[in-house]
């Protein structure tokens, strides 16, 4: 009778683990809807929703690990998750809004700058790929304060927040293609180098801060409803150059050192 009381136990232990938390994976599904909304919006001319389809999409992410750690329903199978929700928000959802909205006019030129548009948009897709397996594999042994390479959903900012401030200023994509072209070039190339950026991760939010940056955090939402476009775009464009500016001062500061006569 005991032995079939512990199997029976066994049983309803293994059909437990072959269950999922909804709570996380339907916030991750919810970032995975408006990043496909995004394209869809793209599709039917409509960038501006297409653009602010995909920061939701990002506050979405930054939510669903939290709320993993914070009612420990952290599992395997929802990081998995996870990362093909950002591959498919913060790598395809980017890329085809920018080549549908402007990189394609492209071939108005010539075949060649039409080719060359839409080989920028998959560079920005594989490097989006690349980015995400690497950090997939080096996450356990990483330094948790930096980032190596620009986080995807920065790189996504990068690219949407410039379809939305420039269609907010009034121009059409086909206005400013060859301008788009080196913005998602460089947010790719980001992506898959060697560049530490800052991850805000050792932050702590629960001790005391002095009065005054509570009173910059506010500033910072102030300006920021002042004129969303332009604010998040800048924001993000800010963020992905700090990497490169902040490690050539290094560089210099490393040479001036070793040639400074001790």
């Amino acid at each position: 009778m005991d032995e079939n009381l512990q199997e029976n136990l066994n049983r309803q232990v293994k059909k437990r683990r072959r269950g999922i938390y909804l709570l996380p994976n339907l916030i991750t599904t919810g970032a995975l809807f408006a990043g496909f909304y995004g394209v869809v919006a793209a599709i039917n001319g409509r960038y501006e929703l297409a653009a602010i389809a995909v920061f939701i999409a990002m506050i979405l992410d930054a939510l669903d690990g939290r709320v993993a750690r914070l009612t420990n329903t952290s599992t395997q199978f929802g990081a998995e998750y996870d990362s093909l929700a950002d591959m498919s928000s913060f790598g395809l959802a980017p890329a085809l809004i920018m080549y549908v909205w402007s990189l394609s006019s492209l071939r108005d030129y010539s075949w060649q700058w039409g080719k060359l548009g839409w080989l920028a948009a998959f560079l920005f897709v594989a490097c989006a790929a690349l980015r995400l397996a690497r950090f997939n594999v080096k996450a356990s042994s990483t330094d948790k304060r930096y980032f190596q390479g620009l986080p995807s959903p920065a790189a996504a900012g990068v690219v949407v927040g410039f379809v939305w401030a420039v269609n907010d200023f009034g121009y059409t994509g086909s206005d400013v293609a060859f301008f788009a072209l080196p913005i998602i070039v460089f947010a790719g190339i980001m992506m898959v180098s060697n560049i530490s950026y800052y991850s805000f991760k050792d932050i702590d939010f629960q001790n005391k801060v002095p009065f005054m940056a509570m009173l910059i955090v506010v500033l910072i939402f102030v300006f920021a409803a002042i004129d969303p476009p332009k604010a998040l775009f800048g924001c993000f464009m800010v963020y992905a150059l700090s990497g490169p500016v902040i490690s050539i001062v290094r560089r210099i500061k490393k040479h001036n050192k070793i040639n400074t006569p001790g």
